[in-house]
């Protein structure tokens, strides 16, 4: 990738906060025009996806999951000679660095839905990728420029799939000297490197920075970025009070995806900013009806307006979002912002109602009885019971009491809650660290704990 290349979309991108609202919405309803037409004209699957729907508004097209997208794989592809099959081979050896075909990125969601998504990017898809991150730190006041290059320290991801590090290989340059680590390393091999490597920036899942942030604060790790970004998992109040008192700021956060790169970042007075320029987003319910500013949503539906290799029109995240109502900004057109990321739809636990009906339990209730512990924790929902593990000391019977009375208040009958106190939180081949996995679907089972309570109807 070209840096010249790079940094004069980066300029281009950046001269549109001198953009009136009027201008940006000139510019979507074009972008959005150019991708459905571009999708028509070489993507099997829009054909006959849209056929009758070709002049109709967005609003009213069809949506597409990721399910189905994986399916018909080959025939939503806009090169024609692209195989599902053939990708699906080159990732099993792809290195952060290779290329599909000597042309195209390739980046693989982890799979935690359930399904692995695969996604392409043409070098100038892959350039506009590029610009959506920078434009992360531009907009939380931290520009890399030629003559301020930034010391970056990220840790999430060194799979060679991860979109992060495959971003991360192709932007190693002077601007930018990087250190990457992966958050499944040892915390005190990460906080090591860290000290030696002293990042301005530090770049991290929320989860991961939760764990930095307590290191700092008891002495053993001791850097002093300018700014924290925290990405990929939900920033919950508590981690972000963490790091606050650790780096004496609050961290920003980043909303992305790796079918959208960028939906989102903060500005300098933490408000959750929509790239309206790249992204069109719709937050809608279970029925993809749309739901109004302040409220929060099942999904969210985005349509990727730089997308051509793999038009994404009306594409599923089941990301939980509150827009916020009204506008602030001080990004000039860009005054649409986030309100609050709520985890996925699939970490709304369905339990056993105490009428024998389902009890829809929103992570938000195991947020506010936990995070009182102020240690990392996970909540495991089984068939037989909802498991939850500690990293740190506790008051098991305390804690397991709390949780089992809440869950009858919101009405969940007869459900064991055990607590167990585990060294570390188990993070997936990614890295990640879930707040909720729900195993209630599978026949998978485990020794009881012994602090076990019941919710009580």
């Amino acid at each position: 990738m070209s840096l010249v290349r790079l940094l004069a979309t980066r300029a281009a991108h950046g001269a549109r906060l001198a953009w009136t609202t009027d201008e940006l919405a000139a510019h979507r309803e074009r972008a959005l025009g150019a991708l459905r037409a571009h999708a028509y004209a070489h993507s099997p699957l829009y054909r006959d996806f849209h056929r009758g729907y070709e002049r109709a508004p967005l609003s009213e097209l069809p949506v597409l999951t990721k399910a189905a997208l994986m399916e018909r794989f080959d025939e939503i592809v806009t090169d024609r000679s692209i195989r599902r099959a053939e990708v699906e081979r080159y990732l099993e050896t792809a290195s952060a660095t290779d290329r599909y075909r000597g042309r195209y990125r390739v980046a693989a969601t982890g799979g935690t839905t359930g399904r692995r998504g695969i996604f392409l990017a043409s070098p100038g898809e892959w350039n506009t990728i590029l610009a959506s991150y920078s434009r992360a730190y531009a907009w939380a006041g931290l520009p890399v420029r030629l003559t301020h290059p930034l010391r970056m320290a990220i840790v999430s991801s060194r799979a060679p799939t991860h979109q992060s590090s495959i971003v991360g290989a192709t932007v190693r340059n002077p601007l930018v000297p990087t250190v990457r680590l992966d958050a499944t390393d040892s915390l005190s091999t990460t906080v090591a490197v860290l000290n030696r490597f002293r990042p301005q920036a530090l770049v991290g899942y929320a989860s991961i920075l939760g764990e930095l942030a307590a290191e700092q604060r008891a002495g053993r790790l001791i850097v002093a970025p300018r700014a924290v970004f925290s990405a990929s998992e939900p920033l919950t109040p508590d981690i972000r009070a963490s790091a606050s008192v650790a780096w004496g700021a609050e961290p920003f956060n980043v909303y992305a995806a790796t079918e959208t790169a960028c939906i989102a970042s903060e500005c300098e007075s933490h408000h959750l900013h929509l790239y309206s320029d790249l992204v069109i987003v719709e937050v809608v319910d279970a029925d993809n009806r749309p739901v109004p500013d302040g409220v929060i949503g099942d999904k969210l539906l985005v349509s990727v307006l730089f997308s051509r290799t793999q038009p994404l029109i009306r594409y599923e995240l089941t990301d939980r979002v509150r827009l916020a109502p009204g506008s602030a900004s001080d990004l000039g057109p860009f005054t649409g912002f986030i309100e609050a990321v709520e985890g996925r739809t699939e970490d709304v636990l369905g339990l056993r109602g105490i009428a024998g009906d389902m009890v829809r339990i929103h992570p938000n209730m195991f947020h506010g009885v936990l995070e009182a512990v102020g240690a990392p924790w996970q909540v495991i929902a089984r068939p037989d019971r909802i498991e939850v593990l500690i990293a740190g000391p506790v008051d098991v019977v305390k804690a397991r009491t709390t949780l089992a009375r809440a869950l009858t208040d919101a009405g969940v009958a007869d459900t064991m809650v055990s607590v167990r106190r585990v060294g570390a939180i188990a993070r997936t081949p990614l890295g990640k660290a879930p707040l909720i996995r729900d195993l209630t679907s599978t026949q998978q089972r485990s020794s009881p704990s012994a602090d076990v309570v019941r919710a009580a109807g």
